[in-house]
């Protein structure tokens, strides 16, 4: 029996109960409670309401779904499932625990509050079925998109099938390494702006102050300059003026909810339906939809100035991502400012993280940073002068130590630690049948941190496992699906290359200009969870402007 024939079956039953019931008040009065059709329907109501609670809270999961022959957890609780919180979220810590102690063929099967059904995969040729051979079976499910909508349009990110493959298609260009290497001066530029600001804004406070600085708010601000001006050709100028109205609008959006936007969600997911939700007059809503019409109007605006320039002849032949979708002409105008904000959103969010998750690392791994430093100041050119020389994708490539430890933090801390994908039809993984519309979590936090596929010191911080012969793309990894971070399959990540030449010049220009430490070394880690995953402080770090660099 399916999935949506097992529920679908159960609450098809209680719509015909409630249609006889009402039937039988108006046609057989004599069955009516104590002489009140209002106290009948009332008790009538109850029961039905109480059966389909009995009904998902206990007995579904136990006895009636279609996968009770996968393995799931021991601990279960009728209203939190196998989750340890009464909040809607995936138990990362709990699935890693899970796939080491429960035995499994590659799938385990568990419940979030809500009695909420959940598959994760734990075996790499369960990755390789959902995400590449099987890909099309398999995707976003439509609350998810309904949730990312609001701030990314419906451009690349969201879409499935067959218009999937033709964006991706007419967009690839864009990202293809021998354009990513032009930008390597525009990175560095950028990442010198920084660190210059940063030293500025130290030097300017006065002698009651530390040298404390939260490193999301310079990270942030650089990737958006980074991402307009390599994949727009416009520079938003937010270093020089975090002020501005679309910097402002990424940071009320991708600040995390406060407990009634959590539980506005729990109830969106518990109906299967955002919208309504998404239309409350809440706080929450109303800065998601202020900055959805700052972001979208400047997005139209840019693609409105270069079809102008086009007209004009006046266009230059750029590689940025918009020139490249305008002579594609396969894009109308709506769709391009849909791609704008997809690129524009998780161009600079997910670097954002990952730079704050290098700062902390290396916080943390004090001998790293060392040895990173000395090898940066080694090989690049100072920033600190007057006349800096430019930098070209060689220089940055060419540090084996820079590269490895940009990689190790990416495998170590992913930003974004799963996604989720639902079965559009019947199907199967690893030969076990998964029925329409089960929903499964393909966990970038688990492969990346497998023993089996990295060895014993999974758990453990180590850049070195990048640098032995041979390890340099691999980390000595045993299998292609252990590094889950960008994904793989035709919905991978299409700005990989992008994001890591980004990111290995904005570390190599803060490690080479600035010691750093914690400035809580001992706090426990708190993590803010948004679209990315970083720490909730946004990284607290004590900076020390180094000389000679």
């Amino acid at each position: 029996m399916g999935f949506t024939i097992a529920r679908s079956s159960f609450n098809e039953s209680l719509i015909v109960i409630t249609i006889g019931g009402a039937a039988a008040l108006y046609f057989k009065p004599e069955y009516v409670i104590g002489s009140s059709r209002p106290v009948t329907a009332a008790i009538l109501l109850t029961l039905i309401t109480l059966a389909k609670v009995i009904y998902e809270l206990f007995l579904y999961p136990k006895f009636f779904t279609p996968l009770i022959g996968i393995p799931t957890p021991a601990d279960w609780h009728f209203l939190r499932g196998n989750g340890n919180t009464g909040l809607i979220d995936t138990p990362h810590d709990r699935i890693r625990e899970w796939a080491k102690t429960i035995p499994n063929n590659g799938l385990i099967r568990y419940y979030i509050a809500g009695q909420i059904e959940r598959v994760v995969l734990t075996d790499p040729k369960a990755y390789s079925e959902i995400l590449v051979t099987k890909a099309y079976d398999f995707v976003k499910p439509e609350i998810a998109r309904q949730q990312l909508r609001r701030v990314v349009g419906d451009g690349l990110l969201l879409a499935e099938g067959d218009e999937h493959k033709f964006q991706r298609k007419n967009l690839m260009p864009a990202f293809s390494y021998r354009h990513i290497k032009d930008l390597y001066p525009i990175f560095w530029a950028k990442s010198s702006e920084m660190v210059k600001l940063i030293r500025r804004d130290l030097k300017a406070r006065d002698s009651t102050e530390d040298n404390t600085i939260q490193v999301r708010t310079y990270a942030s601000r650089a990737t958006l300059d980074i991402i307009g001006l390599a994949g727009m050709g416009h520079d938003f100028d937010s270093l020089e003026n975090p002020d501005n109205d679309l910097y402002q609008s990424y940071r009320a959006i991708f600040t995390s909810g406060d407990a009634f936007a959590r539980i506005l969600f729990m109830i969106g997911m518990l109906i299967h339906d955002m919208r309504p939700v998404q239309k409350l007059p809440t706080k929450r809503n109303r800065a998601i939809t202020k900055g959805r019409e700052v972001i979208s109007r400047v997005a139209r605006q840019m693609v409105r100035e270069q079809k102008a320039k086009m007209e004009d002849g006046k266009a230059d032949t750029g590689i940025d991502i918009i020139s490249v979708a305008m002579r594609s002409g396969t894009f109308d105008e709506e769709n391009l400012i849909d791609q704008l904000m997809t690129f524009l959103a998780a161009g600079h969010e997910t670097t954002s993280g990952a730079l704050q998750w290098c700062i902390y690392a290396l916080c943390k791994n004090p001998d790293v940073q060392d040895r990173l430093r000395e090898e940066i100041r080694a090989n690049l050119p100072p920033i600190n002068v007057e006349d800096p020389e430019p930098i070209t994708a060689s220089a940055i490539d060419d540090i084996p130590y820079l590269n490895a430890v940009c990689n190790e933090v990416l495998r170590f801390h992913p930003s974004v630690r799963n996604t989720i994908r639902v079965a559009v039809k019947d199907t199967s993984i690893l030969g076990q049948p998964i029925p329409k519309d089960t929903f499964l979590i393909p966990s970038v936090d688990l492969l990346n941190h497998s023993p089996e596929l990295w060895g014993p010191d999974a758990d453990k911080f180590n850049p070195d496992r990048w640098m032995a012969p041979g390890q340099a793309n691999t980390g000595g990894a045993t299998s292609n699906y252990a590094f889950m971070t960008f994904l793989h399959g035709p919905h991978s990540c299409i700005g990989q290359s992008f994001s890591r030449s980004e990111l290995a010049c904005l570390l190599a220009a803060v490690v080479g200009s600035f010691k750093f430490e914690l400035k809580y070394p001992d706090a426990e880690l708190e993590l803010r969870r948004a679209a990315t995953v970083t720490p909730l402080d946004g990284v607290l770090a004590k900076f020390t402007p180094l000389e000679g660099w």
